[in-house]
C-alpha cells in the first residue's frame, strides 16, 4: 500500500567528462571503482555535494544557505558585532563561545569546534541575538540551532557527535557518480620553461605527471520531499529549494584540476521522476558496461531510459516524469515527457509540486 504522505524526487543525469581529474584520491589519482567486473571512473558524492552547495551560494539569490566550518565561534561572533558594533572582537568571541557551549557544542582552547559544524545564516543571526540578550537556557538555544535550517543543512544533513540532539537528518541522497563504461587512467607528462633561463640551457624549469581519465558518467540523486517540506515548514520554500537543487545538480561541477583540463561540461540528459512509493537508483542499467567505438552518450541514455521503464515491473508508475536531452533517443520518449529546456522542466514541475505538497500537508 502506498503512503500518500510520501513523495520522492529522483534526478538522473548522463554527463560526459573529457580528460580530467575532478576528484582525486590520496595519491592524486582520479577516483575509480570496480563495478560490473570493470574499472570505472568515479566522482564521490561528497565532492559533488560540495559543488552543489557552492552553486547555491552563487545562484541561490535569497535562499538561506549554511556555512560548514571549525570556526563556528568566529562566525557567530561576527554576527554579534554586526548587530552591536560597540562590542569588541575579543568580547564577541567570548560571548559566542559561551552561547555555543551552553547549547551543547564543545570548543577547544583555540575557540574551534572539534569537528566541522554546519550552521545556517538565519540560525547564526538568532544565536548572536540570544548571546547579546544573555539567553542561557539550553533548550532555547538548541531550538534556535534546530529550527529554520538552511536549505543545504535540510538537504544534506548535520551530524554532531557530541550532542545527537543537534543532528539534522538529510532529506537528500546523492550517489557516487560512475562511468557507464570501463576506463583506463592515463598520464600527462608536462614541462614548463623557465623564462629567464640561460640561452645555453635547453632543459625545462619544471616537469611532472598528472593522472587523468575521460568518461561518460551516470549521476543520481533523490529528495524525500515530505521530509524537506517538514524541515523548511513552507510549501513555496520547499518548491524553490527543489527547483534550485535540480538546477544546481545539472550545472554544478567539482573544480579539481579544472584550470589544467578546462572540463566545463554540462549534462547530455537529465531525467526527473516524482514517486509516491520509493526512490529508484538506475545504476543497474550499467552493470554491464557500455561498449562502443562510436561514443558512449546515446547508448548510455538509451540504457538508462530502458532501465527506468523496466523498473515498473517492481515499483509503481511515477506520478510525473520529464526530461531534457541534447540527444534524440527514442526510448527516452517512452520513459518521460520531453521538455525544451531545464527552465521549462523546473517551471512545469512547480505547479505539480504545489498540488502534491499541498495534498500531503492537508492529509497530515
Amino acid at each position: 500500500m502506498i503512503n500518500k504522505n510520501r513523495l520522492y524526487l529522483d534526478v538522473h543525469a548522463i554527463q560526459t567528462l573529457p580528460p580530467s581529474n575532478i576528484n582525486r584520491d590520496d595519491t592524486g589519482s582520479p577516483k575509480t571503482a570496480q563495478y560490473g567486473g570493470v574499472r570505472r571512473a568515479r566522482v564521490s558524492s561528497q565532492s559533488w555535494k560540495r559543488a552543489i552547495r557552492g552553486y547555491f551560494n552563487e545562484n541561490g539569490e535569497e535562499s538561506n544557505v549554511g556555512l560548514r566550518t571549525l570556526s563556528i565561534v568566529d562566525y557567530v561572533a561576527s554576527k554579534i558585532i554586526e548587530k552591536d558594533n560597540t562590542i569588541g572582537a575579543e568580547d564577541a568571541v567570548k560571548m559566542a563561545e559561551t552561547t555555543l557551549n551552553l547549547a551543547g557544542i564543545k570548543t577547544t582552547k583555540e575557540h574551534k569546534v572539534k569537528a566541522l559544524f554546519f550552521l545556517g545564516d538565519e540560525q547564526a543571526n538568532r544565536l548572536a541575538q540570544a548571546s547579546i540578550e544573555g539567553v542561557s537556557d539550553k533548550n532555547e538555544l538548541k531550538e534556535i540551532i534546530n529550527s529554520n535550517p538552511s536549505v543545504d543543512i535540510a538537504l544534506f544533513g548535520r551530524m554532531v557527535a557530541d550532542d545527537p540532539s543537534l543532528n539534522e537528518d538529510a532529506s537528500c541522497q546523492v550517489a557516487h557518480a560512475i562511468s557507464t563504461h570501463a576506463v583506463q587512467n592515463e598520464f600527462d607528462f608536462y614541462t614548463a620553461v623557465d623564462d629567464l633561463s640561460a640561452k645555453d640551457n635547453p632543459g625545462a624549469g619544471m616537469l611532472g605527471n598528472i593522472e587523468y581519465n575521460s568518461s561518460t558518467m551516470y549521476r543520481y540523486a533523490n529528495i524525500a520531499i515530505h521530509e524537506l517540506s517538514r524541515q523548511l515548514g513552507d510549501i513555496q520554500s520547499t518548491i524553490n529549494t527543489i527547483k534550485l537543487f535540480i538546477e544546481a545538480f545539472s550545472n554544478s561541477l567539482p573544480t579539481g584540476k579544472i584550470n589544467t583540463f578546462a572540463n566545463q561540461t554540462i549534462p547530455d540528459a537529465v531525467i526527473i521522476f516524482l514517486r509516491e512509493d520509493r526512490p529508484i537508483n538506475a545504476v543497474g542499467a550499467f552493470e554491464e558496461p557500455v561498449r562502443s567505438y562510436e561514443g558512449f552518450v546515446k547508448k548510455s541514455i538509451e540504457k538508462l531510459s530502458n532501465e527506468l521503464i523496466k523498473a515498473e515491473k517492481f515499483v509503481k508508475k511515477p506520478l510525473y516524469s520529464a526530461y531534457v536531452s541534447m540527444e534524440e533517443v527514442e526510448s527516452l520518449k517512452n520513459c518521460a515527457n520531453e521538455m525544451d529546456s531545464l527552465e521549462d522542466l523546473k517551471n512545469n514541475l512547480e505547479g505539480i509540486l504545489a498540488e502534491k505538497i499541498s495534498g500531503m500537508v492537508e492529509g497530515d
